[in-house]
């Protein structure tokens, strides 16, 4: 399966709403270089489906962008939840992200008390970093 990296976010701190970025370095073992989340654990890196975006779009009638939902990674055109634990992607010619956890715990984030809607605990992907290297949007992603 591939698919395009539509968007990069980051936040210097947990607890923030991310920001669009156009190119990012990806550190291994470690995750997004300038994101709140790396660090030495199982989810340095978070990644969501374009498609749930745009489905929360349009029945809520509302406008989310890029990081609003507390990812890293919007990606567009593979079907996310056939990805399973211990699966990989492979971002742009280096990074290679593993998955350490679907969804988690929901509760109370900037993310729902601002929005009022949540995607994260439910269809997030939550990944480490196996191989690093730089980023950027338009990217190829696939699942290997």
């Amino acid at each position: 399966m591939k698919g395009t990296l539509y968007s990069i976010c980051i936040a210097p701190e947990r607890g923030e709403l991310k920001k669009e970025v156009s190119q990012a370095r990806v550190i291994k073992d470690h995750g997004i270089e300038k994101d709140g989340h790396a660090g030495p654990w199982g989810r340095q890196v978070t990644c969501l489906n374009l498609a749930s975006v745009k489905k929360v779009n349009e029945e809520k009638n509302m406008n989310i962008g890029p990081g609003e939902f507390a990812e890293n990674l919007l990606i567009d055109g593979i079907d996310l939840a056939a990805v399973v634990i211990g699966g990989r992607l492979r971002i742009g010619s280096d990074v290679i992200l593993e998955i350490s956890q679907i969804g988690k715990e929901d509760h109370p984030s900037v993310v729902t008390r601002t929005l009022g809607v949540t995607l994260l605990p439910y269809e997030g992907l939550f990944c480490r970093v196996i191989e690093g290297g730089e980023i950027k949007k338009g990217d190829t992603v696939e699942v290997i």
